[in-house]
């Protein structure tokens, strides 16, 4: 891996594009390693055909039960519980 000091700041944009291109770089300040430039993670979308055998995958065997045990009602996910009990105490 190549290390670049001072010359960084002379030709920062050479040095980027490069790293854009797939090259890494070591950063030195006075000698020492202080970080590394490279290129980033490219974003990988993933077809229908990689992920198919996640819908081919059984489901939860718990999630039947889960689903009865939902009552449907729907609440303010931000009022305090102690509110809540208030409400649907005798």
């Amino acid at each position: 891996m190549e290390s670049i000091g001072h010359e960084l700041r002379q030709h920062a944009s050479d040095y980027v594009k490069r790293a854009e291109a797939g090259e890494s770089m070591l950063i030195t300040v006075a000698g020492r390693p202080s970080a590394l430039l490279g290129p980033t993670e490219r974003k990988h979308w993933n077809t229908f055909d990689d992920i198919a055998d996640v819908f081919d995958s059984a489901h939860e065997p718990t999630l039947a039960g889960d689903l009865i045990d939902i009552d449907g009602s729907m609440r303010d996910p931000w009022q305090p519980i102690e509110e809540l009990v208030e409400i649907h105490s005798p």
